[in-house]
């Protein structure tokens, strides 16, 4: 029996699925034939295989070869496959220590002259395949690095197939080739905008840190110049490091998305997509391969849109799933990909499309029902899952702003820090961590609930329908927030009263 086995792993979102490749030898007219549901990139890999085991000094045998990659049921897609359809393939004649292929999973795309060439995807493949018990992997040498990151599992990262193939035993011919370099390491700044920067704005500068202290999302309005821009770029750097668990999530989306991934990130992301993107582009998608959109790359940090009002209206509505649940499904016919989307919302937008509406000395030129259709633009249902509502002026004389203590990044951090400490003891045993994942059901009847007389201006607001239900517990979550920043054991009136000024711009 001329049969060779060994493993790939087969994407859908982050999730991995481990594959068994097969591949048999049968006396029959020469061909390389794929069965098991593979997509178009994947069915052109008898070329590549093809071509690239010649090039390598190790021609595929003049006979039929069938590779089975099972399960058949399962959608398999690109060019991940084709390391281990050709060294299966190469297996079946023979000179390959064959229980060595059967236990290690292959990773990686061939060229024509038998290089490794590198792969998106790797480190949550890699992940998958620890987590199905597997203890060796083979990646390409430009994803090294990347695959290293996952503990528990020895990686080879071979530059040629006659590498490969060597370490399974196989006398193959040796060729010197340089291996394929991996892509353009995105540039990250040494140490994050320092909050220092910001002139005036104090007000603006408390929200940052409830903000960054409690998780919670935030919209600022105001003219252009205000600075919102510039607050929002300042508030991954007061953030807590990621620890290891989330700082290895995000790695693994930035792998998936094609990044370049040599080495985990403890800064949380901050992604601010253009106003133009598209849905696909924000909540992620595709017609073929299901990619990561701007959400999943913002897990762990921040989303900032700046210029929300000039977003299209069915895109800013497509994020109101995901702050609810903390993930995006994207369906598409026969697969069905889950992505993380735990991140902070920012979002930025001018009173009116030409800025001016409302600013004092300005001069606004814009008719009322383009002001309507501009503001409109961020629902109702949407700005109820914000938390923080914020208006920023701009600021109105330097020299006073100047003489105003100004709040370091360090500063911030360590009150961050600090809240988020009192957060996580009061909660260490609930499943969360941060006041703003809390349900509201534990917020209004759970061991820590705030009395009733504290309540009060929320249920007179609630009374009255200016506040939704769901409004109600992201006051309670901004004041839980207020309360750990000042170090009280709960929030009392003024904690209150100021969570329902930072929502609704009013204190009753």
């Amino acid at each position: 029996m001329n049969v060779a086995r060994t493993w790939g792993v087969a994407l859908t979102g982050l999730e991995g699925s481990i594959v068994e490749i097969e591949a048999d030898l049968s006396n029959q007219l020469p061909e390389l034939r794929l069965i098991g549901l593979p997509d178009k990139a994947l069915g052109e890999a008898q070329l590549r295989v093809r071509n690239a085991t010649a090039n390598s000094g190790m021609p595929l045998p003049n006979r039929r070869l069938t590779v089975n990659l099972s399960p058949a049921s399962l959608p398999k897609q690109g060019s991940g496959f084709d390391v281990a359809i050709a060294i299966a393939s190469l297996a079946t004649a023979g000179g390959f220590d064959l229980a060595s292929l059967a236990r290690t999973v292959h990773l990686g795309e061939l060229g024509l002259d038998g290089r490794l060439r590198p792969v998106p995807g790797v480190l949550p493949a890699v992940l998958a395949a620890a987590r199905a018990g597997m203890t060796r992997v083979v990646v390409p040498h430009a994803n090294g690095d990347e695959a290293r990151l996952v503990a528990g599992i020895t990686v080879l990262s071979a530059a040629t197939l006659g590498d490969v193939a060597r370490w399974h035993g196989c006398d193959a011919p040796r060729i010197d080739l340089p291996p394929v370099p991996s892509g353009v390491i995105a540039a990250r700044p040494d140490s994050p905008p320092e909050l220092a920067d910001v002139i005036g704005q104090r007000e603006a500068v408390d929200a940052l840190i409830a903000a960054a202290a409690g998780g919670h999302h935030v919209l600022m309005s105001g003219p252009p110049g205000a600075g919102k821009t510039m607050l929002a770029q300042r508030l991954p750097g007061i953030l807590p490091p990621l620890d290891e668990a989330a700082a290895l999530e995000v790695a693994a989306v930035r792998s998936l998305a094609g990044e370049v991934v040599v080495a985990l990130d403890r800064t949380p992301p901050l992604e601010a997509p253009h106003h133009s993107a598209s849905m696909v582009a924000l909540v992620g998608g595709g017609s073929k391969i299901v990619r990561p959109g701007a959400i999943a790359r913002a897990t762990g940090g921040v989303l900032f849109l700046d210029e929300a009002g000039e977003f299209a209206g069915n895109v800013l509505d497509a994020l109101r799933q995901p702050l609810e649940t903390g993930s995006i499904t994207i369906h598409r016919a026969g697969v069905q990909a889950t992505f993380p989307a735990r991140f902070q919302l920012v979002a930025a937008t001018n009173p009116c499309p030409c800025g001016n509406h409302g600013v004092r000395g300005g001069e606004c030129t814009c008719p009322p029902q383009a002001i309507r259709r501009y503001l409109g633009r961020l629902s109702g249902p949407l700005r109820d899952r914000i938390d923080i509502e914020l208006h920023v002026e701009r600021v109105g004389a330097i020299a006073a702003a100047a003489t105003t203590a100004s709040v370091t990044t360090a500063q911030a951090r360590r009150r961050v820090r600090d809240a988020r400490e009192r957060a996580e003891h009061r909660l260490r045993e609930t499943p969360w961590s941060v006041n703003a994942h809390v349900s509201g059901t534990w917020l209004r009847q759970g061991p820590c609930a705030v009395p009733s007389a504290v309540r009060r201006p929320l249920d007179t607001a609630l009374q009255r329908g200016a506040l939704t239900l769901r409004g109600y517990d992201r006051i309670l979550r901004v004041a839980w927030t207020l309360a750990d920043l000042g170090g009280r054991a709960a929030p009392d009136g003024q904690d209150i009263g100021r969570a329902l000024y930072m929502k609704k711009g009013t204190a009753a």
